[in-house]
């Protein structure tokens, strides 16, 4: 029994390092850019304006009828109850969630747009759907956040591109997550929150793209 705290507790150690020393890299980099920039320029900025990565390339739809942005702003609340479901451990919490994405994604009106518009939206509607299907089907909370960044990626493509945001969205990303590939989500808050560890690693993480519409 031991044995088996003190190897949970080294490996404990090492993840906590590791996710450390990614954000140190971060804040780095950060202060490096910044320190280019002067005083005069920076004045007046927002850190919505001084966040200009893009990590998702989207076309822009924002022309569109309001029954699509409007469509799209409900999947990205319903998504968000979906994350916050992971980030709290709650696997019955993010089925019944993803359960509801699917019923949003599944009344998308992309029969309404036309050409590239609609494609697009096929092409994404199908990606949330798959997603949402294999998390609501399981009652796992790691199979369950195996299937969020594909999700996540997907419903931030859509809100982007159809110009469907309530408010700033942040596009953030962990990279211990699935066993240190590295993992994306998205949320409403600047605030971390990490989804794919909980409580354990909850602050792990760091902004990569901030949308204002």
């Amino acid at each position: 029994m031991k044995k088996t705290l003190f190897t949970a507790a080294v490996v404990a150690a090492f993840t906590f390092t590791a996710c450390s020393g990614n954000t140190t890299e971060n804040t780095d980099a950060t202060t490096e850019n910044h320190e280019g920039m002067n005083h005069e320029n920076m004045e007046g900025m927002d850190h919505d304006q001084m966040t200009t990565a893009v990590v998702v390339e989207t076309p822009t739809f924002e022309s569109v009828s309001e029954p699509m942005q409007t469509q799209i702003e409900q999947l990205v609340d319903q998504y968000m109850k979906l994350k916050d479901a992971l980030v709290a451990s709650d696997a019955n919490a993010a089925k019944a969630a993803a359960n509801e994405v699917l019923t949003i994604a599944k009344a998308m009106p992309v029969a309404t747009l036309t050409t590239d518009e609609k494609a697009f939206a096929e092409e994404k509607t199908a990606e949330v759907v798959s997603s949402a299907e294999k998390i609501a089907a399981s009652n796992d909370i790691a199979a369950q956040r195996e299937n969020l960044e594909p999700l996540s990626t997907s419903v931030f493509s859509m809100a982007k591109a159809f110009g469907a945001a309530k408010g700033t969205l942040y596009y953030q990303h962990c990279p211990m997550a699935l066993n240190n590939k590295g993992g994306y989500w998205l949320s409403s808050s600047e605030e971390i929150k990490n989804p794919y560890f909980g409580e354990a690693m909850m602050g792990c993480g760091s902004t990569e793209e901030v949308y204002k519409k």
